[in-house]
């Protein structure tokens, strides 16, 4: 079997740290991104190459159906491949309230940040279902965050993201069951990324989940990576449909 990582939004935080981890573990990699300079995305090639695996890197708007469609077809045509993981790892969405005479989320807003999200997890599921590429013992990924349960100020339209993507994780998890196919979603703890800081009030989130993790730390990159790197050698389907929290006990402390 020819083992592949597909990952969107692989070429920071969360996302570079699992195609990090499962390169080392001997799964290829095909990872999307949209805004990294070039320069920085042939370090992480030449990186990741080390391991011996196969690399491919593609520039790409993950959300546009063109572009997807031509990647999913790429992937079929690479031989007795196995997407042994599918992991959707973007975070890109409007960060406004709900209520503000001024600067109030709008229409394409709300559409925008559930189609890159959410939606866009399912279609590539499905596509890549389609064409036959996952397998028993493959793993389907969605990252979600305390956030689907949980309010901050202009953080409405990514929480209703994260609330719908946990939703459809469970049910693609309960319909590729007899497919022997695992969906899951990790909900790490607050981690230091980019992605974190866009977010208005990020110093005060990190400053409390210091304080309330039971392990005075925030969550790490890393973190994400070593449970990956242990799913490799996981070929059951039985760790189905569930939030994985990957946060050190912080969600139940704070």
């Amino acid at each position: 079997m020819n083992d592949w990582a597909v990952i969107l939004g692989a070429s920071s935080g969360i996302g570079a740290e699992c195609a990090n981890a499962l390169a080392q573990k001997g799964i290829n990699i095909y990872g999307i991104y949209l805004r990294k300079k070039k320069s920085d995305i042939e370090k992480i090639e030449n990186n990741l190459k080390k391991y011996n695996v196969k690399i491919i890197y593609k520039k790409a708007n993950a959300s546009n159906e063109i572009a997807r469609k031509e990647i999913v077809q790429e992937l079929s045509e690479i031989k007795n491949i196995r997407i042994k993981f599918f992991i959707h790892s973007i975070a890109f969405g409007t960060l406004k309230k709900m209520i503000d005479k001024e600067n109030q989320l709008m229409k394409k807003n709300i559409e925008m940040t559930l189609d890159v999200m959410c939606n866009n997890f399912i279609y590539w599921a499905q596509d890549l279902f389609e064409k036959s590429l996952f397998n028993k013992g493959s793993h389907i990924l969605s990252m979600t965050s305390a956030g689907g349960r949980k309010n901050w100020e202009n953080y409405g339209a990514v929480s209703m993201a994260k609330s719908a993507i946990e939703s459809a994780t469970r049910q693609l998890s309960i319909e590729l069951a007899k497919h022997e196919i695992a969906v899951n979603s990790i909900q790490a703890g607050v981690t230091d990324t980019s992605a974190l800081r866009k977010i208005p009030g990020s110093d005060s989130m990190i400053a409390n989940a210091k304080k309330n993790n039971p392990h005075n730390r925030l969550t790490q990159t890393s973190d994400v990576g070593d449970f990956l790197a242990i799913l490799t050698h996981y070929e059951s389907s039985w760790l189905t449909g569930n939030i994985i929290r990957l946060d050190g006990g912080e969600d139940i402390t704070s």
